[in-house]
């Protein structure tokens, strides 16, 4: 069986402590690379294949924008992020299925509450229940169907790894990431996840970033990057750690299931990580720091945002400790 890195090959980046206690401990591995793509820092093993799930979510919608989608505005942001299910998320998803002449009934993605709690109660007491236009992934499925629309594929299959649909995303991403894809399974919307490294997944976002002021680049990985920026209340939403992420440090950032997180500033500077436990409660912690480690991000900023982003740990209603670098983090910090 094909498996990520194993516990021995990772390094401890984050602990949680409660009452001068370490309470947990998430170790991983991470990366963070300069604008041409070369290694900065690696912290753990970041050549073995990851699942980067929706971390992946910019390049499925490049792949769905070179199929002739004309994404524009905050549909590009939505198909490339994962939204809370807010009632504005949902009605840039229904607008993008209208666009193509679908509905929701035509979504492949599971039915969902939001995580919105406005839209969840909306939902409740229209009684319409749960929605696959809430689902965290309908946005990246619309865009899909949409591309099916504009080429005459097959909508029925869209999902299947080998559908042309499919085969486009795994081009963009091996493309981007200058990998071969090493495994391909099921995500939990129901598409294709491909296999990865971290090293390959910060290169991707590196060479993504960078696309608005490389006139050599590709124009619609330049739309996808500026859109992410200008619509970040899209890409996840308001007060959301990556939406925080990219208002305040206009550091493009993408989580992904499983303790999966990739950010990357305008110049290319880039981190990928993942947590060995699939807890992503402290990655923007850490690649915050790896970002400001290497001289990519300045401390006041970050220091502000993980302020906002980094969950207090509460005991009783009051503080009763925190979440923080672990050792191999620190160190980069000379702690």
């Amino acid at each position: 069986m094909i498996h990520t890195f194993r516990a021995h090959d990772a390094v401890e980046l984050a602990v949680l402590e409660r009452s001068g206690f370490v309470e947990s401990v998430h170790i991983g591995s991470a990366v963070v690379v300069a604008g041409d793509g070369s290694v900065v820092t690696a912290l753990g093993d970041v050549t073995a294949p990851v699942y980067p799930r929706s971390a992946v979510k910019p390049f499925q919608a490049l792949a769905s924008m070179q199929a002739g989608v004309p994404l524009r505005g905050a549909q590009v942001a939505v198909a490339a992020g994962s939204h809370t299910g807010s009632l504005d998320h949902m009605d840039v998803v229904e607008g993008m299925l209208k666009s193509a002449g679908l509905s929701e009934a035509d979504l492949g993605c599971p039915a969902a509450w939001p995580g919105d709690s406005t839209a969840r109660a909306w939902l409740v007491r229209t009684e319409r229940g749960q929605s696959r236009l809430a689902m965290n992934c309908s946005g990246k499925h619309a865009a899909f169907l949409w591309a099916c629309v504009e080429n005459g594929w097959d909508r029925k299959g869209y999902l299947e790894p080998n559908h042309p649909m499919q085969r486009a995303v795994r081009n963009v991403l091996e493309e981007y990431t200058g990998e071969t894809v090493r495994h391909t399974g099921v995500d939990g919307c129901g598409a294709p996840v491909m296999a990865v490294s971290l090293t390959g997944l910060a290169r991707a976002f590196a060479t993504l970033a960078k696309a608005p002021s490389d006139k050599n680049a590709n124009a619609r990985a330049a739309t996808i990057a500026t859109s992410m920026l200008d619509y970040p209340w899209a890409v996840e939403g308001h007060g959301r750690p990556n939406t925080v992420v990219m208002e305040q440090l206009g550091v493009i950032a993408k989580m992904g299931a499983e303790g999966v997180l990739a950010m990357s500033t305008s110049t290319g500077a880039s981190v990928a990580v993942k947590m060995l436990d699939g807890n992503g409660r402290a990655a923007t912690l850490v690649g915050l720091t790896m970002l400001t480690a290497a001289g990519a991000l300045d401390v006041p900023e970050v220091a502000d945002v993980l302020s906002q982003v980094v969950p207090p740990v509460m005991g009783g209603g009051h503080t009763a400790g925190s979440l923080r670098l672990g050792s191999a983090v620190s160190a980069l910090l000379g702690q």
